[in-house]
């Protein structure tokens, strides 16, 4: 885990998950089994599936990878070997990942692949939805601009 280049961008939080972070979701511990938040109208099992249908309440749907796209925002899905669901992450505006490591801080990693290993297992499965914030959109262009320019 956190083979590639990451940052801590918040202190422990025991109030949300990886799940509610990647859902954009600082209030609540999504976790389909034991009581955790989860979206009424979604199977509370732990399998992908029901991960899948989870995020499609908040309108994103399967996709292809994780690559950065301007007007896309995204959420990769990590399991076990065993196929559960361990983890989530989304792509932030910059084209960086963050996690929510379990109760723990919130970091920054380079790639999806940066928090995969023998505790969260690897990714499984990207989703994505449109942004429909044209400020977010701008912020993308603008970022790929300076980088551009560096």
């Amino acid at each position: 885990m956190l083979a590639n280049r990451w940052r801590e961008t918040s202190p422990n939080d025991v109030r949300y998950n990886c799940i509610a972070w990647a859902a954009g979701d600082v209030q609540h511990f999504w976790w389909p089994l034991n009581g955790g938040f989860w979206p009424a109208s979604v199977a509370r099992v732990l399998d992908l599936a029901t991960f899948v249908d989870a995020y499609a309440t908040l309108g994103y749907t399967p996709c292809g990878n994780g690559s950065f796209e301007i007007g896309t925002e995204k959420i990769a899905i990590y399991c076990a070997s065993n196929g559960e669901p361990t983890h989530a992450a989304r792509q932030i505006d910059s084209g960086l990942w963050t996690s929510k490591l379990g109760q723990s801080w919130d970091i920054e990693h380079s790639t999806p692949s940066g928090v995969e290993g023998p505790l969260y297992g690897s990714t499984t499965q990207f989703l994505g939805r449109s942004l429909t914030d044209v400020s977010r959109i701008r912020l993308r262009v603008i970022y790929l601009l300076l980088i551009a320019r560096a």
